[in-house]
């Protein structure tokens, strides 16, 4: 299955930078641009596993009107709302000091960043990584009503402190890995300091084609997705392109799992490096030795 209409090819990395990208560089390098602030954001990569034992990742297609990554298929995600700081939210699993040391930030922005990663994926998929009890997690949420708690959030009429405590539920925060951290270029007019996360689809639970931002949704392979970008049949933003890519080497969700329970994230910002007569954006040291096994 694709998503979406045919796209450029993803050319075998290394990736030449487009014109206009090449052109934003240069304008920030020679002082005509300034960087902006970015904003903090968490994105989580939601899995299955396939009939073949292989991890399914949930992608959305984002509306083309959007301002950022119009027309990309992106995992559930968005930036951290004020409200998502509340330290009164109700918590079960790893606490906001130890998601601090893991996240390589501050306890109240890792308390806003798990909170924003649960209530995006609901806004998103209609997903809820929470329970009536540390040892509990929703098994249904397709219901009318769960729908008007799900439109208030996306809206910012209801916070997630007070949609917890309405129905008597806590985050269930050790059913959330983390996974990578990266930082939109100091070139790019709109940047995101960006924390992915990794989850288990929970039990009984079903995605929906619900998120306002997006056209279309699917589940794919994470194989499946990265040869269906690099064939141009799916527009991905490197971030993206590179964590289907890890995630579909690692051969199953548990091992994924597994993987998301040990890791912590140093924030990585691709900066431009030269290729050749023009430039190619850098990846993390850890993703390319599986980059030139693609070339090869």
């Amino acid at each position: 299955m694709t998503l979406g209409p045919r796209h450029p090819r993803i050319p075998l990395p290394p990736i030449p930078l487009p014109a206009h990208v090449a052109d934003l560089a240069a304008e920030y390098g020679d002082g005509r641009r300034q960087a902006a602030e970015p904003r903090d954001a968490a994105t989580v990569v939601l899995q299955r596993s396939d009939a073949q034992g292989r991890p399914e990742i949930y992608l959305l297609r984002r509306h083309t009107t959007m301002d950022f990554a119009g027309g990309m298929c992106v995992f559930p995600g968005g930036g951290v709302d004020p409200r998502d700081y509340d330290h009164t939210v109700a918590w079960a699993g790893p606490q906001p000091d130890e998601w601090a040391a893991r996240l390589g930030t501050t306890v109240d922005v890792a308390r806003a960043l798990v909170c924003a990663a649960v209530r995006e994926t609901f806004e998103e998929s209609g997903v809820l990584l929470a329970g009536t009890a540390a040892d509990s997690v929703i098994a249904d949420t397709t219901g009318d009503d769960w729908e008007a708690d799900r439109v208030a959030l996306e809206s910012r009429e209801l916070s997630m402190t007070d949609f917890l405590d309405r129905r008597g539920l806590v985050l269930r925060t050790d059913l959330l890995g983390i996974w990578s951290g990266w930082l939109t270029p100091v070139f790019e007019p709109k940047r995101y300091r960006t924390w992915f996360f990794v989850a288990h689809l929970p039990d009984g639970q079903v995605t929906r084609d619900v998120s306002s931002e997006s056209s279309e949704v699917v589940w794919l392979a994470a194989d499946d997705a990265v040869a269906q970008a690099e064939a141009g049949e799916m527009a991905m933003l490197p971030p993206t392109y590179l964590t289907c890519m890890e995630i579909g080497a690692m051969g199953s969700v548990e091992a994924v799992i597994a993987a998301g329970a040990d890791r912590s994230v140093e924030m990585f910002m691709p900066e431009v490096v030269p290729l050749g007569d023009g430039f190619t954006m850098s990846v993390p040291e850890l993703l390319r030795p599986l980059l030139a096994a693609r070339r090869s």
